[in-house]
């Protein structure tokens, strides 16, 4: 029988994103192969974290390329930008609480990639006055990140609703982001 690892990454996305504690073996439960199969394709926990990254890096990359965030105002591409990566949110949540992702000189430099094209964003909406100035970029990306890991886990305990992701995430991030009239 052939392994399709594609399947067996969306299957312990699936699984870890509900339950980020889940064994190796619980794992290959949720892929329906066997706990030797899965480490014939995945020397342990790490190494599926890892490969789990490099998912969550391209499913990121692919949702800022559709948001197309150089077009329109920097608001607009936000929003075009929540939803483009809400498919992902629950498999960003879960990599967003592993840590040993961004520490030390292992961390991936897809990571950064993606934080600088966020953040050009941002920084492209305090240059043309739509957002606050007294924000950096760095700082509107990080709360970006930590409002749709917040969705996602929102959503996956039931406690909000999936239609509400993107309206939820981006008002509260614009309501704070906006530059507002001084009186």
């Amino acid at each position: 029988m052939t392994v399709d690892p594609e399947h067996v990454l969306r299957a312990a996305a699936a699984l870890l994103t509900r339950k980020s504690s889940a064994t190796m073996d619980e794992v290959a439960r949720a892929a329906g192969i066997s706990r030797a199969t899965l480490h014939r394709h995945f020397a342990g926990r790490d190494a599926l974290v890892r490969a789990l990254e490099a998912l969550g890096i391209a499913e990121c990359e692919a949702a800022l390329d559709a948001a197309r965030l150089d077009e329109g105002s920097a608001s607009d591409a936000v929003r075009r930008l929540v939803g483009a990566i809400e498919p992902a949110a629950g498999l960003l949540a879960f990599l967003y609480t592993e840590n040993q992702l961004f520490e030390g000189e292992e961390q991936n430099a897809g990571w950064a990639l993606i934080d600088d094209r966020i953040s050009a964003l941002f920084r492209r909406g305090q240059l043309s006055g739509e957002f606050r100035i007294d924000l950096t970029p760095a700082w509107l990306t990080e709360a970006l990140y930590g409002l749709m890991a917040s969705g996602a886990w929102l959503v996956h305990s039931g406690k909000g609703a999936p239609k509400d992701f993107q309206h939820m995430i981006v008002e509260l991030l614009l309501g704070g982001a906006l530059r507002r009239e001084e009186s």
